[in-house]
């Protein structure tokens, strides 16, 4: 098993849970420039693996705002970079995609058959990648989560503590709706979807799904503190890039893969433990 990303967030867990008998390689952006095809095309001729997890991306929704030729380079032909040397060497690909390949014009939960639509340079840049990667290996797994959290990365919740802190009252916006993931459980489910040789999309979050505002609350409840959370609308806090006002994902596709990812306070609950443990 071979991951690109390592570093990051869901890297790090996917290190931390991935046991024997699977080999694991993970490479960092230190180890291997995506944007860098010869790059790619070694480090995967010289380990040979039997999967590639692609969770190396250029993750800042605004940054891709206004640096949209660096987030086409990562995200799009550093993606297809990764698929070209994975189809000469005959390896799978499990590609990490996103919820803001949607627009967010829909009030129900997205299949994996809706048509994609993205608003900002970040999510056209994921749904493209989705488009190359498929092209080149048909066979591929996509896997679109959201709202992805958890210890060792930026996150929202880790944002919040921080707020929390320092303020006695926070605004955050109550006008866009989503699935927070836990990076620990979601990859328990790329690691199922691996070992079983799954193919085509699929849709992991944990299970529900909140506004922001709705997950401040959650966070500063369960971490007992005493910090007044107020909601707002987006317009109040304009930011470069669009979200989208629902990108809830459905679970259909991973349940039908064997998988029941928990809900997310309770996932929640877990990543406030896992962060007293290691203060």
């Amino acid at each position: 098993m071979l991951i690109f990303g390592a570093s990051g967030l869901l890297g790090k867990y996917l290190l931390r849970e991935w046991t024997l008998p699977d080999q694991v390689l993970g490479l960092s952006s230190r180890d291997a420039d995506i944007r860098d095809p010869e790059q790619v095309r070694r480090c995967v001729q010289s380990s040979r693996p039997d999967w590639i997890v692609l969770a190396a991306a250029y993750t800042d929704v605004d940054g891709c705002e206004t640096n949209p030729q660096l987030a086409m380079d990562t995200n799009f032909r550093g993606a297809l970079n990764v698929a070209t040397a994975a189809r000469e060497n005959r390896c799978r690909l499990l590609f990490i995609s996103s919820d803001y390949v949607f627009d967010g014009t829909k009030s129900t939960p997205y299949e994996v058959d809706d048509p994609v639509n993205p608003q900002s340079v970040y999510g056209h840049s994921k749904a493209e990648a989705e488009r190359g990667i498929t092209d080149i290996l048909p066979d591929r797994c996509i896997v679109r989560t959201s709202w992805v959290f958890g210890t060792g990365g930026k996150c929202f919740p880790d944002t919040i503590l921080k707020l929390a802190a320092t303020r006695e009252l926070i605004n955050v916006v109550d006008d866009q709706r989503g699935c927070p993931t836990y990076a620990h459980d979601l990859a328990k489910a790329i690691i199922h979807l691996c070992r079983n040789n799954v193919r085509g999309t699929v849709h992991a979050t944990n299970a529900g799904d909140c506004t922001w505002f709705e997950f401040a609350s959650e966070i500063i409840r369960r971490a007992g503190l005493h910090t007044t959370v107020l909601p707002t609308t987006t317009d109040k806090f304009p930011r470069p890039a669009k979200r989208p006002k629902y990108s809830v994902l459905s679970c259909t596709s991973l349940n039908a893969c064997g998988i029941v990812m928990p809900d997310w306070k309770e996932a929640l609950s877990v990543y406030l433990s896992e962060t007293d443990t290691r203060k």
